[in-house]
């Protein structure tokens, strides 16, 4: 599967003071992120249908490392 090249930095970066963060791309069917910082190295894929738990489950308060097993595909 190939991540289009239509990386986008997340709102949250800023480059004025080196806080970089995270990038996003889409296609019909992933999502992948990666770290701005180091866009040559691996990024996360994702089935565009777990993105948003996975992103619901990071904001969890109650959410831990092994709440993520749901997600492998």
């Amino acid at each position: 599967m190939a991540i289009p090249g239509n990386w986008r930095k997340s709102s949250y970066s800023d480059g004025d003071d080196g806080n970089d963060c995270v990038e996003i791309a889409t296609s019909p069917t992933h999502i992948a992120i990666r770290d701005s910082k180091t866009p040559a190295r691996a990024t996360l894929t994702f089935p565009a249908g777990a993105f948003a738990p996975f992103i619901d489950a990071l904001k969890s308060p109650y959410s831990t490392v092994t709440d993520f097993a749901r997600f492998r595909g």
